[in-house]
């Protein structure tokens, strides 16, 4: 069916519930008013048709519609000319009209704005202008208590539960834009942070420690020889291994470090607030129990990590300094070896070594 046909159902369900709830009490507020002018019986059966069978034969029409969005509008524009209606058949009593017309006015606002309530008002003129012609109404200046009382459930209980269906739309659009968002910012494959997503945090945590005067790492983690492993196993053990990775990094980092997939078989890690010597620990950690977990699952599938690190530096003007420096200690870990873990000193040309094959 589409979006469009998914977006008219959802409409056509949330208008459901409130056209049987108005409509019931405006059968209430518009035959209370009616009583006194003593209307003839098929006036009685319209009454009851509007109340209490319309709003179901209204659903059924637009949910089997083709373009349920385009009949829900049509319904709308049929209520607004029966609301039109009403109001002349009741010779214009002034509480009950002007409750009819408000509440037709409210859910008009609340489904399309102010484009459709100027098609709804047209609506309810045209009602109150075939209304005129068929009951002749006189004004009636005075509503009586019992019509006042008559009014007041529709007067109440529908702008409730008007607002609570928008609230509740407004709450599941949120939920959804949320998850977009999340979606938009994470790798499809490993769960993680993707590329532009994980650099944003970079220059987020950059400032921050930088502003605070903290220590913080950033690490790239490259899987050693991976085109090789696609190549000799398949894309499929190459994913496992991908997935594998991102799960050990999910499990094995604190909650205030910043994974993300860097691209291809290239990932980065944030480490705020963690000296460069604490956070090589950890990263030898993880390139020892890496490589174990994977030879333990398949005993013929070798593969190892490079890591490179690079504290942050004061004399860094911005986030890429830093993880150009994390990028060139990487490098040398592949250059000399690989399978290591090495650390970019604040002496440029010196690198601490951790890990070898």
């Amino acid at each position: 069916m589409g979006r469009t046909g998914g977006k008219g159902l959802s409409l056509v369900r949330r208008l459901y519930t409130s056209r049987t709830l108005g409509l019931v009490l405006g059968l209430l507020c518009v035959s209370v008013a009616m009583y006194p002018l003593d209307p003839p019986a098929w006036v009685w059966a319209l009454m009851l048709f509007n109340g209490l069978v319309w709003p179901h034969l209204a659903y059924q029409w637009a949910r089997r519609s083709k373009v349920p969005y385009h009949a829900e509008h049509r319904n709308l524009l049929i209520d607004a000319f029966l609301g039109g209606l009403w109001v002349a058949a009741m010779q214009f009593n002034p509480l009950p009209s002007a409750t009819t017309i408000s509440m037709m006015a409210m859910n008009n606002v609340a489904i399309g704005g102010l484009r459709f309530l100027l098609a709804g008002s047209a609506a309810q003129l045209l009602g109150v202008g075939v209304g005129l012609v068929v009951f002749a109404p006189a004004f009636i200046p005075a509503t009586t208590p019992a019509q006042m009382y008559a009014c007041l459930p529709l007067l109440m209980l529908y702008p409730l539960a008007l607002g609570w269906i928008c609230f509740r739309q407004a709450y599941t659009l949120g939920v959804q834009k949320r998850e977009l968002l999340a979606l938009s910012r994470t790798d499809s494959l490993t769960g993680l942070l993707n590329h532009g997503a994980w650099k944003d945090q970079l220059d987020i945590e950059f400032l921050r420690c930088k502003g605070q005067q903290k220590g913080a790492a950033i690490a790239l983690i490259d899987i050693d020889h991976f085109k090789a492993i696609n190549d000799t196993y398949g894309h499929v053990a190459g994913d496992i291994v991908l997935r594998q990775l991102s799960k050990m990094l999910k499990q094995n980092l604190r909650m205030a470090d910043v994974a993300g997939r860097y691209g291809g078989d290239e990932f980065c890690v944030i480490l705020p607030d963690l000296p460069l010597f604490n956070a090589a620990q950890v990263m030898e950690a993880l390139r020892e129990r890496f490589s174990f977990l994977v030879y333990e699952q398949n005993p013929a599938l070798k593969v190892s990590l490079s890591i490179g690190l690079a504290a942050l530096d004061p004399a860094h003007g911005d986030a890429t300094r830093w993880l150009n420096d994390a990028d060139q200690a990487l490098y040398e870990a592949k250059a000399t070896g690989r399978n290591r873990v090495i650390c970019c000193n604040d002496d440029k040309p010196r690198r601490e070594v951790l890990g070898s094959v």
